[in-house]
């Protein structure tokens, strides 16, 4: 059983979403899940050397939000073996049901499956996680309805916390499409001086030292350190990494950022929570577009 606290906490944040998202719109959660336990850890292993950011989104906690603000949701939990074919007719039907308004498919998919192929055929206007190339190209013009879920709760928790972006030194560490490239392009429409590092970012901790504001987004567990922060900085952690004793950690080392920085999310609890949140918003944005 999961101690007091835990249990407070996903609840507090599923009463959150209860309190923004009182209409019940129509939502979907599509999980998919293909892949085994070492070929999750190869994939891990290969994206981190690679600098890509990888995350895993908890559908549990997902489904319970969407109970608790009245959202009708469906889960299809597809076996390994699921060809192209029928997971593009799952998505088609989807598309086709007026019931529902937003759909996501759970990342990574089996090798066999095209993933693009898969995002792309999911309908723009359905599309909750913001990952096809329509919604994505509206982003880079500012003109979108729906934002990466990730990027947004960022954007969200900085404007809940008073802290103004505008002319601000602003550096995103990690290049994805999921978080940094988006993440960076937010940071810029809220008029910061943007910075996007990389795995071939030359004198990256001086970089970072410049950042009034620094989101860490390479999934390499506390690979930012107090060395790396100047004092005042707001650091947002996006990084959710698994310790060999099992415990989550971000990309920051806590400990000896958090006595520098004049905020910063802790992990678990910080960003992750606004993920889901902003999934329940861009839901609910989809189906007020249908009326």
């Amino acid at each position: 059983m999961p101690s007091n606290s835990i249990l407070a906490q996903k609840q507090a944040i599923v009463a959150d979403l209860a309190e923004q998202l009182k209409n019940s719109p129509a939502g979907v959660v599509v999980n998919y899940q293909g892949i085994t336990v070492d070929d999750d850890t190869k994939m891990r292993k290969a994206l981190r050397e690679a600098g890509v950011k990888y995350m895993v989104q908890k559908n549990t906690l997902t489904g319970r939000a969407c109970d608790e603000v009245g959202f009708y949701s469906e889960s299809y939990e597809l076996p390994a073996e699921t060809t192209q074919e029928e997971l593009n007719a799952l998505v088609d039907k989807l598309n086709s049901n007026d019931k529902i308004h937003g759909i996501l498919c759970q990342l990574p998919v089996p090798k066999h499956i095209d993933k693009n192929a898969v995002l792309e055929r999911i309908l723009p206007e359905k599309d909750v996680d913001c990952f096809h190339p329509e919604n994505v190209g509206k982003i880079m013009i500012g003109d979108y309805s729906f934002l990466p879920c990730t990027p947004a709760g960022v954007m969200a928790l900085l404007e809940r916390s008073g802290i103004d972006v505008c002319g601000k030194e602003c550096v995103v560490v990690g290049r994805s499409n999921i978080v940094g490239k988006p993440q960076a392009m937010l940071l810029l429409h809220a008029n910061g001086t943007v910075t996007i590092c990389h795995s071939r970012t030359k004198n990256l901790a001086e970089v970072c030292r410049r950042a009034d504001i620094l989101v860490a987004a390479i999934g390499k567990a506390d690979f930012f350190t107090g060395d790396m922060i100047k004092d005042g900085a707001v650091v947002i952690d996006v990084g959710m990494n698994r310790r060999a004793d099992g415990k989550l950690t971000g990309d920051v080392d806590f400990a000896s950022v958090e006595p520098k920085a004049s905020y910063i999310t802790p992990v678990p609890g910080g960003v992750g929570p606004m993920t889901i949140t902003m999934l329940m918003q861009n839901t609910l944005t989809a189906a007020k577009n249908t009326l």
